[in-house]
């Protein structure tokens, strides 16, 4: 057999788990977002260390994030944070039953590079996919609204120092709202994969609402324009969620 006909039967093969794989990912994938929604398995606090559904078809952002952005986002970069901890915390023997990853992430400088990054990695994404709703309120209500009043002066200035948290955040990171130790909101940004429940952050709280601002979650569609990314973002944050970490917390 030639080598041609070789790589073009390697190619067709390829080309067929390649469709495969987004009929899968067009149709099991929705479907199990649809039973997670249904059984309201928004996860407030308790992030497990394995990658989780999405609460939401990858289309269903379109009006702040595209479908490819949230496919590749969610199915590779995710998971491979998600595949790098589990492989971690083997090699570093933490017992994952008994040690959850919030207090985990909370003694972070006691381990590898590797668990850090992908502990926080796997963390800042559950985090953040769970922030999200195509159903958005575009406002929390009730107290969170009172203490953002309160802490910001209003919801519009809050908006707008948690904007420019994200837009100057230098190279990767994150932008977060959090509750401190003396129960006052507070936005920061934190880089790479670190979060405010590490004892290696300067920024350190509860977090409420996270943003993530690396380029792969934006730039398909926004390129270079990180604050129109963020702009839009608001448009899908899940409040409702913000609230019950809110309420969690005081």
């Amino acid at each position: 057999m030639s080598t041609k006909n070789t790589s073009r039967r390697t190619f067709i093969a390829d080309a067929a788990k390649t469709t495969a794989a987004v009929a899968l990912s067009a149709t099991v994938i929705p479907a199990l977002a649809k039973i997670t929604n249904e059984k309201s398995s928004y996860l407030v606090k308790n992030i497990p260390y394995s990658q989780q559904p999405l609460p939401y078809g990858y289309k269903d952002l379109e009006v702040a994030i595209d479908a490819m952005t949230m496919e590749i986002h969610h199915t590779k970069h995710a998971a491979a944070y998600a595949k790098n901890l589990n492989e971690a915390v083997v090699a570093e023997k933490v017992d994952i039953s008994s040690v959850s990853l919030e207090s985990l992430l909370g003694k972070i400088s006691k381990y590898s590079p590797k668990l850090r990054n992908n502990g926080g990695g796997h963390f800042n994404h559950e985090f953040f996919w769970q922030s999200m709703t195509p159903k958005s309120s575009l406002k929390p209500e009730g107290k969170l609204l009172a203490q953002i009043e309160k802490d910001f002066g209003s919801f519009d200035a809050f908006k707008t120092k948690f904007a420019d948290a994200g837009k100057t955040r230098f190279g990767s990171g994150w932008a977060w709202l959090v509750v401190s130790s003396d129960k006052k909101l507070v936005i920061g940004s934190t880089p790479n994969q670190d979060n405010p429940l590490m004892d290696v952050s300067e920024l350190k709280g509860t977090p409420l609402l996270g943003l993530d601002v690396w380029e792969h979650a934006y730039y398909l569609r926004y390129q270079n324009k990180r604050p129109d990314y963020i702009t839009a973002w608001w448009s899908v944050v899940n409040w409702d969620v913000v609230t019950k970490r809110f309420e969690e917390t005081i």
